[in-house]
C-alpha cells in the first residue's frame, strides 16, 4: 500500500469513529499509584508522582507535595499547567507577578513564564498538576528548564 492508499484508508477510517467500541483502561486511576520522582531526577525539592497509566493522549498527570516551608524549583517549560489546590495555602511566583492561593484554588502557568511554588505554612500541600506537555511532546516541541532553588527575582537580577 503506497503512502496515497493508506491515507485514503485514514480518511475513510475517520468517518467511522466509535470511541465506545474500545475505551481505554485505565478509566479510573487512584493518586496512590502514583510514581514519585526522585529529586535528583526532576530537580525539584517537592514530590513529584507521575500517573502515567492515565491514558489521555494530550495531557500529563501529576500529584505535587509541599512539605512545610519549602518551594519547588523556579522553572519554566514550553506547555500550559494548571495546578488543582487539594489541601493546603501558599504562593506562586509566576513570572514577575507573585499571587497566593489556598484549597480549591486553580493555578495556571502560561507557556514558558518562569514560576515557582511556595509552600510558607507549616501544613503539608498537596496538588493535582495537569499539562499538556503530552501534546507538545508528540508534537517534538516540549521544553523545560530550571533554574533552581532561587526566586523569581534573584533569577533577574543574576541575567
Amino acid at each position: 500500500m503506497d503512502a496515497f492508499e493508506q491515507w485514503l484508508e485514514e480518511a475513510a477510517q475517520m468517518k467511522h469513529v466509535e470511541p465506545e467500541a474500545s475505551l481505554p483502561e485505565p478509566l479510573v486511576h487512584s493518586s496512590e499509584n502514583a510514581h514519585w520522582l526522585d529529586p535528583a531526577m526532576t530537580g525539584n525539592p517537592s514530590r513529584i508522582g507521575a500517573m502515567p497509566e492515565v491514558p489521555a493522549r494530550t495531557m500529563e498527570f501529576y500529584v505535587q507535595e509541599l512539605p512545610p516551608l519549602t518551594a519547588g524549583d523556579l522553572q519554566r517549560h514550553r506547555h500550559e499547567s494548571v495546578h488543582f489546590v487539594i489541601e493546603g495555602e501558599g504562593y506562586s511566583e509566576i513570572g514577575p507577578e507573585t499571587r497566593q492561593w489556598r484549597t480549591g484554588d486553580l493555578i495556571y502557568t502560561p507557556p514558558w513564564v518562569w514560576h515557582r511554588h511556595y509552600n510558607d505554612r507549616e501544613r503539608p500541600v498537596r496538588m493535582l498538576l495537569v499539562e499538556n506537555s503530552r501534546l507538545l511532546g508528540a508534537l517534538g516541541l516540549n521544553e523545560r528548564e530550571s533554574a533552581g532553588e532561587v526566586s523569581y527575582g534573584d533569577h533577574r537580577e543574576q541575567r
